[in-house]
């Protein structure tokens, strides 16, 4: 079995899960070694990991009105800790350190709310285990389920998605983008990246004004979201600009859900007025799109994002309202 998996399964956290939840889980769990006395986490830092006691014992720490450090809470294995940081996006409420050597499994903030998002299963067992727990510390009221899993949905979606288009934002692609490229065996994996950029969104923006520039945003978005496979990553990096994370796509494959995304787009289109009282314009949309493929254009992440951004600068060049495949 794996020996992650193993030390986990009869933790609180992941109780009920099956072998092949736990097997999902132990891929995002990084094991961190502490020697006793060794701080782990400072009160104020910014909260990006949670921790789950291996081996060991870890303290919370706290200082008094007299500057004593107390103990707050002791962790011994299979407790965690650090977890509500995450949920809430705050700084870290206490220090806590290490009483004896100690063997932490760490997982970090971005993972955590890829598995809420791409494993809801395992995240509901995830948050209902911690609501449990941690009713159990301090001993809340019923409502407090309730209020951790909307908590934590909140928190999500501040952390991963952009707000205005309904996809995710440039880091939680980047991040996924870079975690597929380190996961292969030594060998660039198959995958590819498309970047889009809305035509001539900026003279509709400065034509019709803000409001329907973000009118535009949230409609293209809204197709995007549906037009995505099982998998893909479709997310808005800034202004008109949006990119897509196919994990597993042949050029080919990319190139064929190009087109559908440049169809759906040139498909769509909305109504606006330049000035109270004027007649309402009937706008088009149309998007330029580049492709680009790994291992074929690219070694790793930050180079496929790049080199599907010069195909889509040709795109653009070349009279927009098309898909260019990358070439060297």
């Amino acid at each position: 079995m794996n020996p992650i998996v193993e030390s986990i399964k009869d933790t609180p956290l992941f109780m009920g899960m099956s072998g092949l939840e736990l097997n999902a889980v132990s891929a995002f769990l990084e094991p961190r070694r502490y020697v006793a006395g060794a701080v782990i986490i400072r009160k104020g830092d910014p909260g990006t990991e949670m921790f789950i006691v291996r081996s060991g014992r870890v303290a919370s720490l706290s200082v008094d009105g007299d500057g004593n450090q107390r103990v707050l809470y002791q962790f011994g294995p299979g407790r965690f800790f650090g977890e509500m940081s995450i949920i809430e996006n705050e700084t870290r409420s206490a220090t806590c350190t290490a009483l004896e050597d100690t063997e932490l499994l760490v997982l970090d903030g971005i993972d955590f709310y890829r598995l809420v998002w791409e494993h809801p299963m395992i995240g509901s067992r995830m948050l209902s285990s911690m609501a449990r727990v941690m009713a159990g510390w301090l001993d809340e009221a019923s409502g407090f389920l309730h209020d951790l899993v909307r908590w934590g949905e909140t928190a999500r979606k501040r952390a991963v998605t952009d707000g205005l288009s309904g996809l995710f934002n440039r880091r939680f692609i980047e991040e996924s983008a870079r975690a597929r490229f380190s996961r292969g065996s030594g060998e660039p994996p198959t995958c590819s990246a498309l970047m889009l950029d809305l035509d001539r969104f900026h003279l509709l923006n400065e034509r019709f004004g803000t409001e329907a520039g973000d009118s535009i945003i949230s409609t293209a978005g809204a197709a995007y979201s549906r037009l995505v496979r099982d998998g893909d990553v479709a997310a808005r990096l800034a202004g008109d600009e949006f990119a897509f994370f196919l994990p597993d796509a042949s050029a080919d494959e990319a190139i064929a859900v190009a087109e559908r995304i440049r169809s759906e787009t040139e498909a769509l289109y909305l109504e606006f007025r330049a000035g109270s009282g004027a007649t309402p314009n009937r706008v088009s949309l149309s998007a330029s799109i580049g492709v680009a493929t790994s291992p074929g254009d690219a070694a790793d992440a930050q180079m496929l994002f790049a080199a599907a951004d010069q195909a889509l600068f040709r795109a653009k060049e070349s009279g927009r309202n098309r898909v260019v495949r990358y070439t060297r």
